[in-house]
C-alpha cells in the first residue's frame, strides 16, 4: 500500500460579499420562514438601539435589506425566539427586553411583516433568555424566560391567540445568574422539563415538569468551579434515546457534555478544551450529514467558531476552528439557508456589529490510497464476502486471468489481495448469493474464452473453484438479477462479438441453465437490469459501443424479453448505470460516452420509454459509471472513471434530473472501472477505482469533518518525484504561492496563487541535468525586498540561487559548490544577522553538522560557518525560541534520537548546540506556538516509534 500527499480543505465559507453590517449592538439571532416561501429568514435583536431587524432570505444564503421594528425606549432586547404563538400557522416573534423587564410578542402576517401584539411583564427580573415550547401538552405554545436580575425563571402559559397567563416563577438559587434555557423530556415521563445554565453558581439546573402545569424544585448538576456556564443546548448525543445536554463554559474555556442516565440524573460532565478561546453560545446539528449530532460554539477572545463532530456514542472529536473576523461572537443560529440540504451557521458578532453567514459546503474526497492488484485489472465490485459487516473489494484481472479479493478492515483500509482463477481475459464481474446460503458468490465474464465463471463463496471467506458456462462471442459485461421472478438469481451477459445478450437462469443451488440469447445493437459493451415500466418484472438496458445508442429490452417476467427499443446517446457508449435522478420514483439511465468524453442522462417515463438524452462533460475517454448519494443530500450523484486523464469525475445531482459541473479527483494510471461503498463505516459513500495501467486499485475516502468547501489540488508533473514544498508571495500580489522541488525532473515548479485557494498551472524552472533538487527555501537573499528561491541539489552537491524580480520571473544567479562530502539534504532560510537579507542554513545527513551561509547584497554567499549537530541530521526549522528577537535553529537528528537547538547571537553566528531527547529516528521537525503562550514550540515526527 502507498499513500499520496493528502490535501487540505477549508470548512465553512462566508457567502455574502459584504457582511450584514450593524453598529446597533446585535445580541441574538433566530431563524424561521416568515413569508412562507420555503426559504429561511433571520431576525436579530439589537440591544443598543432598542430594535429588532428582520432579514428575508433569498434562498442562496444571502438576505434582503432589513426591516426594523422598535421594542420600546430603553428596552435593550437581549434575545429573540421564533414560534407560532397564536396558532394561525404563521411564525411570530417573542423578544426578551432586559431593560424594560418584559416580553414583547410580534404577530406575524405570513408575508414577512410583523406588528406588536402583546406585552408580558416580568416584574423587575431583567429577562436575558427566552424560549417558546408547549410545557403542558395542550398544543398551545408557552413561554419561558431566564431572569438575570431575580435569579429565577418564569413560565407564561399560553391560552391561544397569543394570550398568556401571568408568570409563574421558580427560583434558580441566590447569585445563580441564569443565562440560558433549553427544554426537553429528561426523565422520559412525557412531560417537558426545563434546563437552565446558571452562570453564577457554576451548574446546570433542571426543573422537572409535572402533569399539572407545575415544576419540581430545581436539581443542579455541577459544571466545575469557575466554569460559569453561559449557554446550553440539548440533543441525542448517544444512541440510547435519552436527551443529553451540551454546555458552553467560558470560565474554563471548555465545552461540557452531560450524558443522560435515563432516570433524571446525568453522568459527570465530560469536557472538551478550546485552548485560549472562551465558548459563549452553543448549538447542535448534524453538520457532516452522518446522522450523528455535532456541536457548534461561538468563541470570545479568538476570531473563530468551533465545531465538534459527534461520534454518536456521546463522545466528540477535537474542535475544528473556522474564522469569523470577530473576537466576540455571542450568538448562533443553525439552518439550511440555501436549500442545499446542508446546515449553515449564522453568527452574531458583538464587537464588529456584523452578522456572519457561514454556508456549509460539500468537501468531497481525500486523496487516494492505493492497493496492489494483479495484471491489467479491468473491473471492480464491492460486497461483504466474509460476513464481518465490513465491505470488501473484488477485482477482475484480465492479464493474469484471475480475480483479487481484498478484505476490508472497516476503517477504510484493506488487507492484501487473495487471488482465484477465472477464465481467459476476464473483463467484468458481478456478485450475488447464487445458492441461497447467505454468502456472496462471484460471476466473471471471460472475454477470451466466451464463457462466464461462477465462484461460490465458502463459510471461511474463501471461494470454490470456478464453474464455467458458455455464452456467446466476446462477453464484455455481466450483471445479476431475478429475471423470471422465481426468487433465484439469474445471470445476464452482454456479448460484444455477436451483438446480443445471454440470459442464464439460476436454479438456486449455484448452478445455471444454458443461455438464451437476445439481439441488441452493434458492439454492446455494458448491461444493467431494472424495472423500467413498473410491472414488477426486470428489464435489460445495454450500451452499444458501435451504434452509439442504448437498447431497452422489456422483461416478460418468465425469463424472456420483448424486442429491443433503441435510444441515441453520445459517441462510443461504454458503461451504463441506473437510478432515480429526478425523484419521480421512475428509474432513469446514465451512460458514459468514451468517444465524446461525456455522460448521457435519459430520464425514464415509468412505462419503459425514456426522454431524449441530456449530456454532461466528463474527463478524457471515460470508461465506467456508477451512482450514489455522495453528499448525503438524498439526491443521487454520478461518478465516472476517466481512462486517459487518470482521474474520476463526480457530478452532484440536483434532484430534478440535472447535475452540477464535474469535480475531478486523481486516481492511478488508466482507471478502468469504479464502484462505491462505505469502507470506513462513517455513513458516507467512498469510491474504489481499478487502474489498469498501474495494476492497482485506488480507494478514495470521503472527508467527514463537517460541511467543507471544496479545495482544488495541484500535483507536480509526471515523474517529478516531489521532494519539498514551501510557500511565499513570489509576485507581490499579496496572495501566497507554492514552490515545489521536483527531484525526478531536475527542476522546480512555481504555482502562483489567485488568493481563492486555487492556483495557476505550474511554471517550471530548470536547474540542470542530474541536479535532483531535494530541498527549497524562499527568502530575500539580495536585500531588494523581493522573495528569491534557493535550492539544495542532491545530484550535484550544489546550492542554486534564483533571484526574483517581484513579478513572478526569476533569473538563475549562480550555483555554489558547498563542499559537502555527501549531498545536501534540507535547507531553510532566515535573517540570522539582522542585515535585512536572508541567509540559508543547510543540514547534511552524512556529516553530522549544519552550515550557515551569509548572503551579500547581490544574492551570493560567503563561505559557510559550520556547527555540530547530532548524528545524521535530517530536518531543520528556524524561529526565535528564547524571545530575544534573534533567529535560532532546531535540527532533528535521525540516528541519535534527539534534536539540537542552536541559539542565535544575532550576528550570523550561533551558540553550540543544546540537545533534547526525541523518539526513535526523528525524521522531521517544525516550530509553532501550539499553546498560544507567545513562545515557540517544536513538533518532531519520529519514524521509528510512529509518533
Amino acid at each position: 500500500m502507498y499513500r499520496l500527499v493528502s490535501k487540505c480543505a477549508i470548512n465553512f465559507k462566508p457567502t455574502v460579499q459584504k457582511p450584514v453590517e450593524y453598529k446597533y449592538g446585535p445580541r441574538s439571532v433566530a431563524l424561521g420562514d416568515f413569508d412562507n416561501d420555503t426559504v429561511l429568514d433571520m431576525v436579530i435583536a439589537n440591544h443598543l438601539v432598542n430594535k429588532i431587524a428582520v432579514y428575508l432570505g433569498n434562498g442562496d444564503g444571502t438576505f434582503k435589506d432589513p426591516t426594523m421594528y422598535s421594542t420600546g425606549s430603553y428596552s435593550s432586547p437581549y434575545m429573540v425566539t421564533v414560534a407560532d404563538l397564536n396558532s394561525d400557522n404563521r411564525l411570530d416573534l417573542a423578544v426578551a427586553n432586559f431593560g424594560t423587564n418584559n416580553v414583547l410578542i410580534f404577530h406575524g402576517f405570513g408575508n414577512g411583516s410583523f406588528a406588536i401584539q402583546i406585552e408580558l411583564s416580568t416584574g423587575s427580573s431583567r429577562p436575558i433568555a427566552i424560549i417558546a415550547v408547549d410545557f403542558n401538552n395542550d398544543s398551545i405554545l408557552d413561554i419561558a424566560t431566564a431572569n438575570h436580575g431575580t435569579y429565577s425563571v418564569s413560565i407564561f402559559y399560553g391560552y391561544g391567540r397569543a394570550n398568556f397567563s401571568p408568570p409563574i416563577t421558580y427560583t434558580t438559587g441566590y447569585d445563580s445568574l441564569p443565562s440560558s434555557l433549553a427544554a426537553g423530556d429528561f426523565n422520559n415521563d412525557n412531560h417537558l422539563d426545563l434546563a437552565i445554565a446558571n452562570y453564577g453558581t457554576n451548574n446546570v439546573g433542571i426543573l422537572f415538569g409535572n402533569s399539572n402545569r407545575t415544576f419540581e424544585k430545581q436539581i443542579t448538576f455541577s459544571t466545575g468551579p469557575g466554569s460559569h456556564p453561559y449557554s446550553i443546548a440539548v440533543g441525542h448525543f448517544h444512541t440510547d434515546n435519552f436527551l443529553d445536554i451540551a454546555i458552553a463554559n467560558p470560565g474554563t474555556g471548555k465545552i461540557g457534555v452531560l450524558l443522560n442516565n435515563g432516570n433524571g440524573t446525568f453522568a459527570s460532565q465530560a469536557t472538551y478544551s478550546l485552548d485560549s478561546a472562551f465558548p459563549y453560545t452553543i448549538g447542535v446539528g448534524d453538520f457532516n450529514q452522518d446522522n450523528r449530532l455535532d456541536i457548534v460554539v461561538t468563541n470570545n477572545g479568538l476570531e473563530n467558531i468551533a465545531v465538534l463532530l459527534g461520534y454518536g456514542n456521546g463522545n466528540f472529536e477535537n474542535p475544528i476552528m473556522y474564522p469569523t473576523g470577530s473576537y466576540s461572537s455571542i450568538s448562533v443560529a443553525i439552518g439550511d439557508l440555501n436549500k442545499d440540504y446542508r446546515l449553515d451557521v449564522v453568527v452574531v458578532n458583538n464587537d464588529t456589529g456584523a452578522i456572519d453567514i457561514l454556508v456549509g459546503r460539500y468537501e468531497g474526497f481525500q486523496n487516494q490510497i492505493r492497493y496492489l492488484a494483479d495484471s491489467w485489472p479491468q473491473s471492480v465490485v464491492v460486497g461483504d464476502f466474509n460476513n464481518d459487516t465490513r465491505l470488501d473489494i473484488v477485482v477482475v484481472n484480465s492479464g493474469s486471468n484471475d480475480v483479487s479479493v481484498l478484505h476490508g478492515n472497516g476503517n477504510g483500509s484493506f488487507e492484501n489481495q487473495v487471488r482465484y482463477s477465472a477464465g481467459s481475459m476476464p473483463l467484468s464481474i458481478a456478485v450475488g448469493d447464487f445458492n441461497n446460503d447467505t454468502r456472496l458468490d462471484i460471476v466473471v465474464a471471460n472475454f477470451g474464452s466466451n464463457d462466464v465463471s461462477v465462484l461460490l463463496g465458502n463459510r471461511n471467506s474463501s471461494f470454490e473453484n470456478q464453474i464455467r458456462y458458455s455464452v456467446s462471442d466476446y462477453p464484455q459485461s455481466v450483471v445479476v438479477g431475478d429475471i423470471n421472478n422465481d426468487t433465484r438469481l439469474d445471470i445476464v451477459v452482454v456479448n460484444s462479438g455477436s451483438n446480443d445478450v445471454s440470459v442464464l437462469l439460476g436454479n438456486g443451488n449455484g448452478y445455471f441453465e444454458n443461455q438464451i440469447r437476445y439481439s441488441v445493437g452493434s458492439n454492446p459493451y455494458s448491461v444493467v437490469v431494472g424495472d423500467f415500466n413498473n410491472d414488477t418484472r426486470l428489464d435489460i438496458v445495454v450500451a452499444n459501443f458501435g451504434s452509439n445508442d442504448v437498447s431497452v429490452l422489456l422483461g416478460n417476467g418468465n425469463g424472456s424479453f420483448e424486442n429491443q427499443i433503441s435510444y441515441s446517446v453520445g459517441s462510443s457508449p461504454r458503461s451504463i448505470a441506473v437510478g432515480d435522478f429526478n425523484n419521480d420514483t421512475q428509474l432513469d439511465i446514465v451512460v458514459v460516452n468514451s468517444g465524446s468524453n461525456d455522460v448521457s442522462v435519459l430520464l425514464g417515463n415509468g412505462n419503459g420509454s425514456f426522454e431524449n438524452q441530456i449530456r454532461y462533460s466528463a474527463g478524457d475517454y471515460p470508461q465506467s459509471v456508477v451512482v450514489g448519494d455522495f453528499n448525503n443530500d438524498t439526491r443521487l450523484d454520478i461518478v465516472v472513471a476517466n481512462y486517459q486523464s487518470n482521474n474520476v469525475s463526480v457530478l452532484l445531482g440536483n434532484g430534478n434530473g440535472y447535475f452540477e459541473t464535474q469535480i475531478r479527483y486523481s486516481a492511478g494510471d488508466y482507471p478502468q472501472s469504479v464502484a462505491v461503498g462505505d469502507f470506513n463505516n462513517d455513513t458516507r459513500l467512498d469510491i474504489v477505482v481499478v487502474n489498469s495501467g498501474s495494476n492497482d486499485v485506488s480507494v478514495l475516502l470521503q472527508y467527514n469533518r463537517g460541511a467543507i468547501a471544496y479545495k482544488m489540488t495541484y500535483a507536480s508533473g509526471g515523474g517529478s518525484s516531489l521532494q519539498c514544498v514551501v510557500i511565499g508571495d513570489l509576485n507581490n500580489d499579496t496572495n501566497l504561492d507554492i514552490v515545489l522541488a521536483n527531484y525526478g525532473t531536475n527542476n522546480i515548479g512555481v504555482l502562483f496563487g489567485y488568493g481563492t485557494g486555487s492556483f495557476e498551472n505550474q511554471m517550471m524552472l530548470s536547474n540542470g541535468a542530474n541536479s535532483h533538487p531535494i530541498s527549497v527555501a524562499v527568502g530575500d537573499f539580495n536585500g531588494d525586498r523581493v522573495l528569491d528561491i534557493a535550492l539544495a541539489n542532491n545530484g550535484t552537491k550544489h546550492v542554486d540561487m534564483m533571484i526574483g524580480n517581484g513579478k513572478g520571473k526569476f533569473a538563475i544567479q549562480t550555483s555554489y559548490d558547498i563542499g559537502f562530502d555527501s549531498p545536501p539534504l534540507v535547507m531553510a532560510s532566515g535573517d540570522f544577522n539582522n542585515d535585512k537579507r536572508s541567509e540559508i542554513v543547510i543540514t547534511n545527513g552524512g556529516s553530522n553538522h549544519v552550515d550557515i551561509f551569509v548572503s551579500y547584497n547581490h544574492g551570493s554567499f560567503e563561505n559557510q560557518t559550520r556547527y555540530s549537530a547530532g548524528s545524521r541530521p535530517l530536518s531543520i526549522a528556524v524561529g526565535d525560541f528564547n524571545n530575544d528577537t534573534r533567529l535560532d535553529i532546531v535540527v532533528a537528528n535521525y540516528q541519535s534520537n534527539d534534536v539540537s537547538v542552536l541559539l542565535g547571537n544575532g550576528n550570523g553566528s550561533c551558540e553550540n548546540q543544546i540537545r533534547y531527547s526525541a523518539g526513535d529516528y526523528p525524521q522531521s521537525v517544525v516550530a509553532g506556538d501550539f499553546n498560544n503562550d507567545t513562545r515557540l514550540d517544536t513538533v518532531v515526527v519520529n519514524s521509528g516509534s510512529n509518533d
